[in-house]
């Protein structure tokens, strides 16, 4: 990753800035993610710049769009560091995003052609068999995350932003949804067998609580890992 993004760089123009700035932010955000990057680490703008042989500007431009995603901290005349997300931030955000995913579900279940209809059915049942098969939990996820990218597409623009907003600031909490996914327990797909009912009888009103009922699923199953894991509440990071 880092020789991909050292190559761009070297020939970047200004136009390719913010793909690159793209590049070292994903790179940054997969090691926090990973927790190769710890809560209250540094991240220095000359240290960025010599690992991934980028100018100044584009380090910034990255840092920035970390922050965006709440996975740093800007600090004026300080630098960013690595944000130390507590269990009720997890929370909430899947709060929001079950609404939105809810709402996307709605007017896909209102809005979609028959075919259109059969086609959503198809991914499902890919879902559904991946999971059966017990495929990898990043595969499921993209599966997962591809059903919800079409029935956004079927939401106003307004909506369309707001899940893209809520998308990003929960792709930092994917490692736990794997790690839920990968449990013993029986996961969220009778919430996905719903959804896909719901959808072949155009039930509205159940294709959007299916779709809700997947996301409150996982926001259980996160917040757990996460206290399991040690990760602070609100309480504790006030104290602290």
């Amino acid at each position: 990753m880092n020789t991909m993004i050292t190559a761009r760089a070297a020939t970047a123009t200004p136009k390719r800035a913010v793909v690159a700035a793209d590049d070292v932010a994903e790179a940054l955000r997969q090691r926090i993610q990973s927790n190769e990057l710890v809560p209250g680490e540094w991240l220095r703008e000359a240290r960025l710049c010599g690992e991934f042989g980028v100018g100044r500007s584009i380090a910034r431009r990255a840092l920035r769009i970390l922050g965006e995603d709440g996975l740093v901290e800007l600090e004026e005349n300080r630098g960013a560091r690595v944000s130390a997300t507590t269990v009720e931030e997890v929370f909430d955000l899947y709060e929001v995003r079950a609404a939105l995913y809810g709402l996307a579900a709605r007017v896909a279940c209102m809005r979609m052609t028959d075919d259109e209809i059969a086609g959503v059915l198809e991914q499902i049942d890919q879902l559904l068999e991946a999971a059966d098969k017990n495929d990898t939990a990043e595969h499921i996820i993209d599966l997962s995350e591809a059903i919800f990218s079409t029935f956004a597409r079927y939401a106003s623009a307004d909506a369309q932003k707001m899940i893209a907003s809520v998308r990003r600031k929960t792709r930092f909490h994917f490692s736990y949804v794997a790690l839920a996914l990968n449990s013993n327990g029986p996961g969220p797909y009778a919430h996905w067998r719903e959804v896909r009912a719901a959808l072949a009888g155009r039930d509205v009103d159940g294709a959007s609580q299916a779709a809700r009922n997947i996301l409150y699923f996982m926001q259980g199953e996160v917040s757990r890992i996460m206290l399991a894991q040690g990760r602070r509440t609100r309480k504790a990071a006030m104290q602290g």
